[in-house]
């Protein structure tokens, strides 16, 4: 098994803009031949459209893109421009007088980061699509990730600047990637060394305090647990695979947010996982959905660490990196 880019694996085409002033952003994956997609969501409060299309149940096979945005429930707009731009260009389902796009988007709060009235709109969602065309996609405060942060469970005066991630293996014909956009309630820890590399900050903003600890020792109710929150990602494979096998990958890989972040999961996150499959490699769903918790857990670790300081948010690579 070999390391490889999430933008070798073939089939898809990834592009993203943000506003840095703004603090927002969005990422959109596009497959021009459609792809076949599951989602799964654990955490209590998803922003998302057409998320029905993923159901086993739904007579979708195949959608057209998926949008990973910033913005809440207000950035779910950047589908239009999605939308508008996949139309323009032929790609979706064929119903006699066009083709309708079909687009999947899930988003997350970072309205507490920058300008909060400047949100992920149609004008952003068409230019990611030209983004993608070229091929812009980098890690770090981009796209999905612009405004993301992580470690709020006393707010956001302690808590860190994380951003958008990827990693991605392949192991014989097999490719498996994963990209995610980390703005978690918890801490954030690397599962190969047990360290804990992002989250609640100390009084002095130069060590970590325990969320989880924290968490036990409130013991209390806490009515609006600072709704700034929810971890998106998307598992890439160049797989054959149908969408009810596809909803056990996207379940199996959530595996990997609850190896690195602590908690997860909670009532204020709207933690979600899309997974998509763009090829012919056949493959055990077991096999694949473990690989993809592993490879998430990099993409994870990929976000902290290629993070930098912004909007008065410390970062790993400023605080903590060697």
């Amino acid at each position: 098994m070999k390391k490889i880019e999430v933008t070798d694996i073939e089939g898809y085409k990834i592009g993203q803009v943000e506003d840095a002033i703004a603090g927002t952003g969005c990422t959109v994956i596009i497959a021009d031949g459609g792809m076949a997609a599951g989602l799964d969501v654990r955490g209590g409060g998803p922003a998302s459209r057409e998320s029905e299309l993923l159901k086993p149940t739904a007579a979708a096979e195949k959608i057209h893109a998926v949008v990973l945005g910033g913005g809440s429930a207000f950035g779910l707009g950047a589908a239009d421009g999605v939308l508008q731009y996949l139309e323009e260009h032929g790609i979706g389902f064929d119903v006699g007088i066009t083709k309708v796009p079909l687009v999947c988007q899930s988003d997350l709060f970072d309205l507490t980061v920058g300008d909060y009235t400047v949100r992920p709109d149609r004008k952003m969602g068409y230019e990611a699509c030209e983004k993608a065309g070229i091929g812009n996609y980098r890690d770090g405060n981009y796209g999905a990730g612009c405004g993301a942060t992580v470690g709020k469970w006393l707010g956001m005066d302690y808590c860190m600047k994380t951003g958008i991630g990827s990693a991605a293996v392949q192991a014989g014909e097999l490719k498996v990637g994963a990209i995610v956009a980390l703005n978690a309630l918890g801490d954030v820890f690397d599962p190969e060394s047990g360290r804990k590399i992002a989250g609640l900050l100390s009084e002095d903003k130069k060590s970590f305090r325990s969320s989880e600890e924290l968490l036990y020792e409130l013991n209390e109710a806490i009515d609006n647990k600072f709704t700034g929150n929810t971890t998106i990602g998307a598992i890439l494979t160049n797989a054959d695979f149908n969408k009810s096998q596809l909803c056990k990958i996207a379940s199996m890989t959530h595996n990997g947010y609850a190896r690195c972040i602590r908690p997860v999961h909670t009532s204020a996150d709207g933690d979600s996982i899309y997974a998509l499959a763009n090829g012919t490699v056949h493959a055990d769903v077991d096999m694949v959905g473990t690989l993809a918790a592993k490879v998430m857990t990099k993409a994870i670790v990929s976000a902290v660490e290629n993070a930098v300081s912004a909007y008065g948010f410390p970062a790993y690579s400023d605080l903590f990196a060697k």
